[in-house]
């Protein structure tokens, strides 16, 4: 390791690397674009300069070139430890080295780290992994921290001491690094690789670990965030780095089904950031995916979602074109296969992964946050509600439509209890009470119809024109009847949950969606419960909803059938949909 120069200008390299992502010579989603303009950005800025509401603000920050270019020669220096370029030295392409001198190279006036967590969000196929291993080997060895702590992090151990995990690619690449192991005194053991000399070690650890407790973590690896069910393993490291001056939490991850938990949450913020909705200095954010215009057929858009698309560098790692057109055609002809090629190879996020609907559409042209329910107050409205269980969530359908588009809005009941630990979607739930999207009735067990019951007199009577009421007869026939007196018999519409009143309307809805005719606002509750939506088919064609396992719940889904195929039966005629052939 001791010769450390070279002759590449990185920070030149990254530099023309983010100016050419925001000019459109190289293709990028917006939000690469947004993460190279926030650099080229923050490198003109200077301390005092006006913020967004125009006052003087603090610029504590300063990019140190030596800094941002020792992380790239370090990574240089590392081999390649599988596959056609096994032995040989990595060369880092533009993207990788923009990543590395972004995050490495901001430092505040003592020098310490601004960057404090990074999410690079990535398609398979991209050496994210080796990335992530060079980054563990350099916060452990490199980074001049006394008794660092570093761990490459996963799901179970399987994963991060695997063949292709974070932890077994940082040991054998110290093991063929011997530069690496004499001048930083580096040595890979069983079950860690340690310096002795400042007491610091880069172990792998997992959620089925023995214990959790106990760490003060300078460095984490996390690696397929998506795959972590709960939060768990994720607050345990992030509360963990409390004492280090500058520790950084690295996380490196494809897309996944889940469109809550943390990984969601993680890239809902990093792009909040990117947007300029909230401030934080300390976060850096990169998604390579596509933009919802894309076409993910063609391949200008899997090089937007493929840094590495077809790369040129001789000892580069390459997204071959000939393996995503492959991928491609499979994923034409099998439906059961897109969802895996949009998330794992184009980073889309998919819903259930043979679900029904096409979740690229619901995410993109279906959806608007803009979209407030008050704008609708007076119009006319079908309302459902899905009260399948007592005992968990309760889910109200608003439907409007306006010049042949369907608007949905939704909201949520839970019982208190429901929303305890040991309910496998607590985080889920947790998060959501939190936000204000989902209500937590204070009856114990079970639902509190009384408090639902308020809320729908007072939509009927004050706040839309309620063309129907619709229930499911078979479910809390009690709350059926009060409602049909309250409201009057000609507002409360019966909608048994039956192959034959669910079959049309969701043919025609998910037709709908494909078309770009639906739209929400990114409830996020609805968002996952529409992501869960599978389908089973009969052998008269006729299709029903249902779902994979118990916590994947669908009840809005339900509820939004019931007011289509109600609003349906009252319309004059059959609509264009009816023929959309359903993926399943």
């Amino acid at each position: 390791m001791g010769a450390m120069k070279n002759g590449r200008d990185y920070c030149k390299v990254a530099r023309r690397y983010a100016e050419q992502v925001v000019s459109g010579k190289i293709p990028a989603c917006q939000w690469v674009k947004r993460a190279c303009q926030r650099q080229i950005d923050d490198l003109k800025r200077k301390d005092g300069d006006p913020g967004p509401d125009g006052k003087p603000k603090d610029w504590p920050w300063k990019f140190d070139r030596g800094r941002a270019e020792k992380i790239c020669r370090v990574a240089e220096l590392t081999p390649h430890i599988k596959g056609r370029w096994t032995s040989r030295l990595i060369v880092l392409e533009p993207w990788q080295c923009f990543i590395l001198t972004t995050i490495f190279g901001w430092v505040d006036g003592n020098g310490l780290r601004r960057f404090r967590k990074a999410l690079v969000v990535i398609p398979r196929k991209n050496s994210k992994t080796t990335l992530g291993a060079v980054v563990g080997n350099y916060l452990l060895a490199i980074d001049g921290e006394p008794g660092a702590e570093v761990y490459a992090v996963a799901v179970t151990k399987d994963q991060v001491t695997g063949p292709s995990g974070v932890w077994t690619t940082a040991k054998l690449q110290v093991e063929r690094c011997p530069g690496l192991r004499e001048e930083y005194g580096v040595e890979p053991m069983a079950h860690s690789i340690v310096v002795e000399s400042t007491a610091s070690s880069f172990k792998p650890l997992a959620r089925d670990a023995d214990s959790l407790e106990g760490l003060n973590v300078h460095g984490a690896i996390i690696d397929e965030l998506h795959a972590h069910k709960t939060r768990e393993v994720y607050d345990v490291i992030n509360e963990a780095t409390g004492s280090r001056t500058q520790p950084l939490i690295f996380i490196i991850s494809t897309e996944g089904d889940n469109a809550a938990g943390v990984f969601a949450e993680q890239v809902s913020y990093g792009q909040q950031i990117l947007t300029g909705n909230h401030e934080d200095d300390s976060y850096f954010c990169i998604y390579y995916g596509l933009d919802p215009e894309d076409d993910w057929t063609l391949p200008t858009s899997w090089e937007k979602a493929n840094p590495n698309y077809n790369v040129k560098s001789e000892h580069g790692v390459k997204v071959l074109a000939e393996d995503l057109a492959s991928r491609c055609r499979e994923a034409l002809k099998n439906p059961a296969s897109q969802g895996s090629f949009l998330c794992k190879r184009l980073n889309v996020r998919v819903g259930a992964k043979e679900g029904a609907v096409n979740m690229f559409a619901w995410r993109t042209v279906c959806k608007d946050e803009t979209l407030k329910i008050e704008n609708f107050y007076g119009e006319r409205c079908f309302i459902a509600l899905d009260l399948a269980s007592t005992s968990d969530i309760a889910a109200k359908c608003y439907l409007f439509r306006r010049t042949g588009t369907l608007y949905f809005f939704g909201r949520y009941y839970l019982p208190a209890e429901a929303g305890e630990r040991g309910n496998p979607n607590y985080d889920l739930y947790r998060g959501w009470e939190k936000l204000g999207n989902l209500i937590l009735t204070d009856t114990g067990p079970k639902i509190d119809y009384d408090y639902i019951e308020l809320e729908l007199i007072e939509d009927v009577r004050h706040k839309f024109a309620v063309e129907r009421v619709c229930l499911d007869p078979a479910n809390s026939w009690q709350f059926n009847a009060r409602m049909q007196k309250e409201l009057g018999p000609d507002k409360v519409q019966d909608v048994p949950q039956s192959w034959p009143k669910m079959s049309h309307p969701m043919k025609e809805l998910i037709g709908l969606i494909t078309a770009g005719k639906v739209k929400h606002d990114g409830d996020p509750v609805m968002d996952w419960m529409v992501g869960n939506v599978m389908g089973k088919t009969d052998a008269k064609e006729m299709v029903f909803p249902f779902k994979s396992r118990p916590e994947n719940k669908i009840d809005f889904w339900v509820a939004a059938l019931m007011a289509l195929g109600t609003e349906m039966s009252l319309q004059p005629a059959s609509s264009a949909y009816d023929s959309v052939p359903i993926a399943i």
